[in-house]
């Protein structure tokens, strides 16, 4: 909990990139998905392997192997049954992103998915230039990858398949560049 305020208040100036999608399925349904191991798998469309270390819990440690070679460690931090849980993502040896999935039960056997994410600070850019590359470039790139990863749970939760490569199309930053 130390390191989530931490981050939170070294950040505050900073909005999360956040999205929040209505479900198809119970928030049960949607806990049951999101709290297996493993489960990227299934749901991530630009997912390749996700190998856990340690699950589930406060401590849970795992992987992300994306399509295109990238290897990001997620670091949990704070997990909450039925609810959600939040993590430090980062490649191997990279800056930290404080990243926060939440479900919210709605109405009719459907709830809302959201995920924030908290960017660590943009270094390479000079720092005249950060909020327009944030603005234009980063947020929206953001964006659409974080609408594939919800669709990609809702797909698997709706289909019982596992979500294709770039079912939702491809993604510059985490896809095969060809």
């Amino acid at each position: 909990m130390n390191d989530i305020s931490n981050y939170l208040t070294n950040n505050q100036s900073r909005k999360p990139i956040y999205i929040r999608r209505l479900i198809h399925s119970s928030a049960d349904a949607v806990w049951n998905i999101i709290s297996l191991p493993g489960n990227l798998e299934k749901c991530h469309p630009f997912c390749e392997k996700n190998p856990v270390h340690i699950w589930p819990g406060d401590s849970a440690r795992d992987e992300i192997h994306y399509l295109n070679g990238s290897v990001f460690t997620r670091k949990f931090v704070r997990w909450i049954d039925n609810v959600g849980y939040d993590l430090f993502i980062s490649k191997i040896g990279g800056k930290e992103s404080f990243v926060s999935w939440r479900i919210e039960p709605a109405h009719n056997e459907q709830c809302y998915l959201s995920i924030r994410i908290y960017l660590y600070k943009l270094q390479n850019i000079p720092k005249g230039f950060r909020w327009i590359a944030n603005l234009l470039y980063i947020r929206p790139m953001l964006k659409k990858y974080l609408l594939s990863v919800v669709g990609g749970f809702e797909y698997h939760l709706q289909t019982g398949q596992p979500v294709l490569n770039n079912h939702f199309g491809s993604h510059s930053w985490f896809s095969i560049n060809k």
